[in-house]
């Protein structure tokens, strides 16, 4: 079926490709600092092409479209860009041209490609600069063409900013200031411009609201040796938070005006930049003038990323109490979800909403960490499948319902995935979801040397189901910030580079999720995922050993696991963690049937 909505709307953005001399032009999903999840106002690449996943970018020519996406969302993206006449290219997949590739191809001598330079990161615009150079094309990047054709464009966010009590966050703004120039003195450096949200609010210690499920804030942060500037939304400002910014030097400028304010700005010696997170646009506006000025600008990995993925003895403590409080609500939600299903009157919108509700009556919720994914039976094979008041499944007593879910609390963010039987569930189904519980068990239990990363530890995971010839298109872990994104790196656990990120060492501190899993299109989906803390083990003559410590405590689904499969090492980690889950949250829970059926939902195999 034709998608006339999309076709007329790509139709309106080409003849302003047109009027403006653009041959391409190009939609990332992206914000203006490179955020994961981006505002309403920013979902560009949505409104041109109707896919809806968090990862993606929208390539529209004269003739053509095409869409480019990861493993996680494949399936959502096909059926979302149906009838809309918009190609999906699946990245990573063999013969699939990457997008530079494509451009390369594709692009003739004096074409133009266009994109709005705010929202493309320095790092991909200088890259499409690089190789558009050698088929003599050229980059035009100072075009919002979206807001030109989007009439009914939603209104940039803008929410009141908080204050973290330091006692909650361990370390005050002024302690971690003092660390990040410590950095620019090593680098010898007079100034440093960090755009990532996240770094920004933990650097800060003031959080907001700007971006759904990410308590964060739109804004700059300009550091020099002896001053700090915040480019914020002026209406964000309560008294008590323009009072913090005065109390600790935090100099306040309009969000609004970062392009003319660096462009103003009289630099000298080195200005640190990362060119992953800062846009092209200011990119361009920094280097520019910096040049002109006999100055000159470096890119590093913003040193609070490192910072930040290290959580202090006061953030640990913290998250540690978060995690147990919400695996009890969790559990209790699996007991709940298994008795009501097999009424018929429960349907994926509505078990997810129930769920919502018991994590926000926790203490100290803020809101969640990301929309819940609740995902019935064929559903679950889309990684990333969000069902919607207008549109779900009925859920009924047989199949998996996989639900991944987390919340945000003034004391951690958190992230679980478990995949529970709801009744019958095939012999196949059984064989999947045990090796996935084994891959996820053999992560947890590792024992390696300070140095790793996660590319050295993604087997153990992964080994199971690659045992048996299935693999899932996306990482085994990610990291998680305190009070803040449910993603965030440097350090990630996968089996294949994507950047030098990946190269990352594992660090004692890291909070990292271990999720394997099983897609199968049209059958099931199923993942497990849990959340490990990076500590120190053993220390010997052959070096430090690292290991994991598990922050989430929610049962294995007994009914889904069989013993054939298993080695009898992997049956004794089965049962130690579900002994180790009974006896951390079954004080939390005050029901006696619900005592009982933990009991027995985690005795011995």
């Amino acid at each position: 079926m034709e998608n006339k909505v999309i076709k007329e709307r790509l139709s309106a953005l080409r003849a302003k490709m047109e009027e403006n001399g653009i041959d391409y032009y190009l939609m990332p999903t992206s914000d203006y600092h490179n955020s994961e999840y981006a505002a309403d106002f920013f979902k560009v690449r949505e409104y041109f092409c109707g896919f809806t996943g968090s990862n993606g970018t929208l390539v529209v020519s004269k003739k053509w479209a095409g869409m480019w996406t990861d493993g996680r969302y494949f399936i959502q993206a096909e059926r979302e860009m149906k009838g809309t006449g918009v190609t999906l290219y699946r990245m990573g997949e063999e013969g699939v041209p990457t997008i530079k590739e494509y451009l390369k191809e594709n692009m003739k001598a004096g074409e133009v490609l266009g994109f709005d330079g705010k929202v493309v990161p320095a790092a991909e615009g200088l890259s499409y600069e690089k190789a558009l150079k050698t088929v003599q094309a050229k980059v035009k990047y100072d075009r919002d063409l979206a807001m030109e054709v989007w009439t009914d464009r939603p209104k940039l966010p803008c929410n009141p900013i908080y204050i973290l009590p330091d006692e909650l966050c361990g370390k005050s703004f002024k302690e971690k200031l003092k660390e990040v120039r410590a950095t620019m003195t090593e680098n010898k450096s007079k100034a440093y411009l960090l755009c990532k949200l996240d770094d920004i609010c933990w650097l800060t210690n003031l959080r907001g609201n700007d971006v759904e499920c990410n308590p964060v804030i739109l804004s700059y942060l300009f550091i020099t040796e002896k001053k700090t500037v915040l480019f914020v939304q002026f209406e964000e400002l309560s008294d008590e938070v323009r009072a913090y910014c005065e109390s600790n030097d935090i100099e306040l400028a309009p969000y609004n005006k970062i392009i003319g304010w660096l462009d103003e700005y009289e630099y000298e010696g080195i200005t640190l930049y990362d060119e992953r997170n800062v846009s092209y646009q200011v990119y361009r506006t920094i280097s520019d003038n910096s040049d002109s000025r006999n100055a000159k600008i470096k890119n590093i990995f913003d040193p609070t990323e490192m910072m930040k993925a290290c959580k202090n003895d006061t953030e640990l403590k913290n998250i540690r109490e978060v995690y147990i409080r919400d695996s009890a609500a969790l559990t209790k939600f699996i007991y709940w979800v298994k008795k009501e299903a097999p009424k018929g009157e429960l349907n994926e919108y509505t078990a997810a909403m129930h769920l919502d509700e018991m994590r926000a009556q926790l203490p100290g919720f803020i809101e969640l960490s990301f929309p819940t994914i609740s995902a019935y039976k064929d559903n679950a094979a889309m990684m990333h499948y969000e069902a919607t008041e207008t549109s779900n499944a009925a859920l009924k007593g047989e199949g998996f319902l996989l639900v991944d879910s987390g919340g945000t609390y003034m004391g951690g963010t958190t992230d679980v995935t478990r995949t529970i039987v709801l009744g019958k569930i095939s012999a196949e189904e059984k064989k999947h979801y045990t090796l996935t519980a084994v891959g996820m068990l053999q992560l947890a239990n590792a024992k390696f040397l300070e140095g790793c990363n996660g590319r050295n530890l993604d087997i153990l995971a992964r080994g199971p189901l690659w045992n048996i010839g299935i693999d899932y298109k996306c990482g085994t872990g990610h990291g998680i910030g305190y009070i803040l994104n449910v993603h965030e790196g440097p350090h990630s656990i996968r089996w294949k580079s994507r950047s030098v990120e990946d190269e990352a060492p594992l660090k004692p501190g890291m909070i990292m999720s271990d999720e394997p899993g099983v897609y199968i299109e049209g059958k099931h989906g199923i993942r497990i995922e849990n959340i490990l803390e990076v500590v120190k083990d053993v220390k010997n003559s052959d070096g430090q050993f690292l290991s994991f410590k598990h922050l989430t405590y929610v049962p294995l689904d007994r009914d889904a696991i069989d013993k054939k499969y298993l080695q009898p090492r992997e049956i004794d980690a089965i049962n130690e963690y579900q002994k180790m889950v009974y006896d951390t949250i079954e004080p939390l829970i005050e029901e006696k049937e619900i005592k009982d059926w933990l009991k027995n939902a985690t005795k011995p195999l």
